[in-house]
């Protein structure tokens, strides 16, 4: 029997299953809707389905490096005793190592094979099996050559698992063994300060336009001369790149050196041009709306119980 569209639709519409999970459903039944129903139910992607419309803002990032080459992973799911199971550890260590290989790229790495099976079908099984709705957030690749990547995870799950995932490229024909120390430390150091950009040019401009808006209103509360506020307005954004920007942040190994100096002293002390070259920060569940319930949420804060 011909599997048209039509029929896909229609069992989409009715289980809530994936597209390509439904067309499957179908061949598999010969086209009987009832059939494919029961055999979408036998296979997970039904209930599953049911799962993805509940907030997944708890998990892990994963972190894998390989050479100069570096990637970040975060998978979600809905609470913290999911993000600590094994078996979602297990995942989230092995989607890191395949994400590697496919050059940090989210849709290739769902669809890269894991075991006997595809990266996305064993997240799939995962989220019928545990009963939580699961998803791969996104992933992103750093690479640097001449140089070294390097990787920190705060609040660490297990190796190379946290809740904070950092890679550093530091660009520079100095040894490996002499920059990576550094790397590492600044990776530390973003996992710590959240920099928005490397640099002030590579700053949000809409982010930036906000802050001095707010910060000329506050000035301007002084009640002086609009002159005199524009002449503060340097001393205030000048703070908040301060606070902002990675190259001027204060080094968080003695809390008073911008990085652009360590920089500086480290090519002297190497002997050669040290640059980053990139960083990525990722927080798990950071820019997800949670929703839920506000009022169970203050119950549960004024009863103690976060």
């Amino acid at each position: 029997m011909e599997i048209t569209a039509s029929m896909v639709k229609q069992l989409r519409d009715t289980t809530g299953a994936g597209m390509m999970d439904c067309k499957k459903a179908l061949g598999e039944t010969g086209g009987d809707m009832e059939a494919a129903i029961d055999w979408l139910r036998k296979s997970g992607a039904m209930k599953a389905a049911k799962k993805a419309s509940r907030a997944a803002a708890d998990g892990l990032v994963g972190v894998s490096v390989g050479g100069n080459t570096g990637v970040l992973v975060e998978v979600n799911a809905e609470t913290d005793f999911v993000a600590r199971n094994d078996e979602f550890k297990d995942f989230v260590k092995s989607a890191s190592a395949i994400a590697l290989k496919e050059g940090g790229d989210l849709s290739r790495l769902l669809a890269a094979p894991h075991g006997g099976s595809t990266v996305q079908q064993v997240l799939t099984e995962m989220v019928a099996k545990i009963g939580e709705n699961m998803s791969v957030r996104r992933t992103v690749a750093l690479l640097v050559n001449p140089g070294v990547v390097a990787s920190y995870v705060h609040n660490a799950a297990g190796p190379e698992l946290g809740n904070i995932g950092v890679l550093v490229a530091l660009k520079s024909t100095a040894p490996a063994e002499k920059l990576m120390p550094l790397a590492k430390q600044i990776a530390m150091h973003v996992a710590a300060k959240a920099p928005l950009a490397l640099n002030v040019a590579d700053m949000d401009q809409a982010v930036v336009d906000r802050e001095y808006a707010v910060q000329k209103e506050i000035a301007m509360q002084s009640g002086k001369p609009e002159a005199i506020v524009e002449k503060m307005m340097e001393g205030r954004m000048r703070n908040y790149y301060a606070e902002t920007v990675l190259l001027q942040q204060a080094f968080v190994m003695d809390d008073k050196t911008p990085i652009a100096k360590v920089l500086e002293q480290a090519a002297k002390d190497f002997g050669a041009p040290v640059e980053i070259e990139g960083f990525v920060r990722f927080k798990v569940g950071e820019g997800i709306d949670k929703g839920g319930d506000d009022f169970a949420d203050e119950v549960a804060k004024m009863a103690g119980g976060r």
